[in-house]
This record gives C-alpha cells, sequence and structure tokens, in this order.
C-alpha cells in the first residue's frame, strides 16, 4: 500500500494571476499608470522603491520584497538605507520627503488608525505637493494589491 505524500501549504494554491489573468494584467497597466504618475509628480524611482518595500514589509510579502529590493538596488539605493529600512523612523539617512512618503504609505497600508493617518497626512501636505501626496498614495495601494495577489498565491522567491 502506497500512499502519497500530503501536498504542503504552497502546492494546494493557486496562482491567481495565472488562473485569472485579465484582472492581474489590469493591475499591471494600473503600475505602469502610478510609475508615470510619480515620475511627474517628480518622485524618483528610489522613493518609488522605498515605499514598496516599506509597504511589502508591513505586509510580510516575501516575494515583493525580494523583487522590489533588486529593484531599489538597481535604481541605485544603499544597503546601508535598505537594511535601516524597517526602522526608518530611528534614523538620520533618510530625506524629509522620504520620511514624508513613507509615513503616508504606512498610513494607506494600515487605515484603520486614523489618528496616524491624519499626523502623517498632515506632515506630507507640509513637505510634499499635492502630486507626490497623490503618487505615494497611488503607490502604496498598487503594491498593496500585488502584495495580496503574491501573499495569497504563495509567490515563491527564486
Amino acid at each position: 500500500m502506497s500512499s502519497s505524500p500530503t501536498p504542503g501549504p504552497a502546492a494546494r494554491r493557486i496562482f491567481v494571476d495565472k488562473q485569472s489573468p485579465k484582472p492581474y494584467h489590469a493591475l499591471l497597466q494600473t503600475s505602469e499608470a502610478v510609475r508615470t504618475t510619480a515620475a511627474e509628480a517628480d518622485l524618483d524611482r528610489i522613493v518609488v522603491e522605498l515605499i514598496n518595500l516599506r509597504v511589502s514589509q508591513i505586509n510580510g510579502c516575501a516575494y515583493c520584497l525580494d523583487v522590489h529590493t533588486r529593484a531599489a538596488l538597481r535604481a541605485g539605493e544603499t544597503t546601508r538605507r535598505l537594511g535601516v529600512l524597517a526602522a526608518w523612523r530611528d534614523t538620520e539617512v533618510f530625506t524629509p520627503l522620504e520620511r514624508a512618503a513613507l509615513a503616508l504609505a504606512e498610513a494607506t497600508t494600515e487605515p484603520s488608525d486614523a489618528v496616524a493617518q491624519e499626523a502623517a497626512y498632515t506632515a506630507a501636505r507640509e513637505v510634499l505637493t499635492d502630486d507626490q501626496i497623490s503618487a505615494v498614495i497611488w503607490v502604496a495601494v498598487t503594491i498593496n494589491a500585488f502584495n495580496r495577489v503574491s501573499i495569497m498565491s504563495k509567490h515563491p522567491v527564486q
């Protein structure tokens, strides 16, 4: 009598991006539009990748952390700053613009904390333009969506 091993949790998952490609392609198009919006708002690629990484840290998305760490390094980010990103508030290595963007991205990711959300938004108004605020929020919304796709699909880190 032979028995097959029970598949692990990842084996039972479907990759929702492959199972339902139309919504995933729409998400990719949204991502491209958001990237353009960020560039037009004078948010450089490093700021966008810092947002992508911080949101992915909060959400615990290993796949997106891998992808966006490599993208940040390609954009010129340093390993030193990447290493302290999770504790960005406790360092002096991030600019006021980056700090405002990170706080606003965190507030977008965890909207249930209304006090923190209001504080982040107020601080962002002091540093970021209206276009930059909008772009930061869109970057955070988009990476949150990608995080959920990858987390629920259990996309592997290669």
